[in-house]
């Protein structure tokens, strides 16, 4: 199974903390310290050096969001997954531009959790679908009017471009196409290179633009 990852919590309420605790354990993933401030979960980042920081926005003495900007530039090897009550596009924005992996909604099914965190910690970016659609809500309407053009994609880049635009992680792609994860990788890149985009959030709004994100 190789190395455990090690997981930072960090959330204001108890509850929320003691039961994402549960989850992660009992899926065999190790919490090495809890934070209930986003100045507390800089310090706790800092000094244990986590592979992800599993960090809420709304909290005291330092939001998530500017937690999640000074973690990832003094340790930008840790991966920062942001699970949150607050999906609005602004937030997104700014995580992705900020270095956020990952962006979930508590309302996820607890069971994609440990898998979202397994996915960030190996370099993957996770983006649940509804997140996204509020922030298609906002990019929409850019595309009226806009050229549609063929970037050349081939027919299995439009399938992984579809998967993205879904949600699905680069793990849950390679199996419902039954192809490697490093063959996904290679698609991505591809993906990316014709749409001239530079991540998955940026591709799946270009999926629904040109309807491919049904």
């Amino acid at each position: 199974m190789g190395r455990r990852i090690r997981v930072l919590v960090a959330d204001d309420h108890g509850v929320v903390r003691e039961g994402l605790c549960s989850l992660l354990s009992g899926a065999g993933i190790d919490v090495v310290a809890t934070a209930q401030t986003g100045r507390e979960a800089v310090e706790l980042a800092q000094a244990l050096r986590p592979d992800v920081v599993l960090l809420d926005i709304r909290m005291p003495q330092m939001d998530g969001l500017q937690a999640l900007a000074v973690i990832k530039a003094s340790l930008p090897a840790t991966s920062v997954l942001l699970l949150t009550t607050y999906t609005h596009p602004q937030y997104l924005e700014r995580a992705v531009a900020f270095g956020a992996a990952g962006y979930l909604s508590k309302e996820v099914d607890p069971e994609r959790i440990p898998q979202a965190v397994r996915a960030v910690a190996e370099g993957e970016f996770v983006l649940e679908r509804e997140v996204l659609l509020g922030a298609l809500q906002v990019h929409l309407p850019d595309a009226e009017g806009e050229e549609s053009v063929d970037p050349g994609l081939t027919d299995q880049e439009k399938r992984v471009l579809r998967l993205i635009a879904q949600g699905l992680s680069n793990e849950a792609i390679a199996k419902t196409l039954t192809v490697s994860r490093n063959t996904v990788k290679t698609h991505i890149r591809h993906i990316f290179e014709k749409l001239g985009v530079s991540d998955r959030t940026q591709a799946a709004i270009w999926a629904f633009r040109h309807g491919l994100g049904a």
